[in-house]
């Protein structure tokens, strides 16, 4: 199983970590595929899915915004910066995948870091009093 395999580095004398980078072609019309796609997707920390359509319409990078993300993100930035990832998503999701990249990389080029990005996002995003904590 991947977990018994992802785990080895634990096994390892002083303990260690691993990196794997690994790619899976889905939606292929095999069931095997998909079944080796899922057993290994319940173990990955990142996913990043591409976008065939947007490849074809030479967008790139041709990333699907909806079916990529982390695992536990809420470890890795501030409660804040969440917060605007969160309300980015959102903003994303209520677009066309091609509305969603095309936007997404228009904003992240007139930025200079994350930083700048985060805020340009909090301060254009509209606040939704909901679901923000």
């Amino acid at each position: 199983p991947p977990k018994r395999f992802f785990g080895a580095a634990r096994n390892i004398e002083h303990g260690g970590s691993m990196t794997i980078l690994a790619t899976a072609l889905v939606e292929t019309g095999s069931r095997m595929d998909e079944v080796i796609f899922e057993e290994f997707k319940g173990t990955g920390n990142m996913e990043l899915k591409l976008d065939r359509r947007l490849a074809d319409k030479r967008i790139f990078p041709a990333v699907d915004i909806d079916a990529s993300g982390t695992r536990k993100e809420e470890i890795l930035m501030s409660r804040e910066e969440l917060a605007t990832v969160w309300k980015l998503r959102r903003v994303l999701a209520a677009l066309d995948d091609q509305q969603a990249i095309e936007l997404l990389i228009d904003k992240l080029r007139k930025t200079r870091s994350n930083a700048e990005f985060l805020l340009q996002v909090q301060k254009t995003t509209p606040m939704q009093t909901n679901d923000d904590d």
